[in-house]
């Protein structure tokens, strides 16, 4: 997957917030491993790929009709860019940690 920035925390935040919210969970796994296939696929055939983008999560999320950003006052919108951000650290630790240690 592409490195993160601040627009596709957003952006995929967004379509969380277009999903249920028992699905959110399942939701963002899924656009993870889709965003790390589809840059595996950039990187292997030099361009995007075709239905998830060039492996970022906004490319990957802007697929989708978004629903437009709430404010930061909406408590469910909040809880979907907590699950984004909790996620990717959580991610983010497991490939920093030593095999056996976690």
């Amino acid at each position: 997957m592409r490195p993160v920035l601040p627009g596709d925390a957003v952006a995929a935040a967004r379509a969380l917030f277009a999903c249920p919210p028992g699905k959110r969970t399942a939701s963002m796994a899924l656009m993870l491993e889709r965003a790390e296939a589809a840059d595996a696929y950039r990187k292997r055939f030099g361009r995007a790929h075709p239905a998830w983008g060039n492996g970022s999560l906004m490319a990957l999320a802007q697929r989708e009709s978004l629903p437009p950003e709430p404010l930061l006052d909406d408590p469910d919108y909040c809880r979907c860019l907590a699950l984004v951000f909790a996620t990717l650290a959580d991610r983010r630790a497991a490939t920093k940690t030593p095999r056996g240690l976690a």
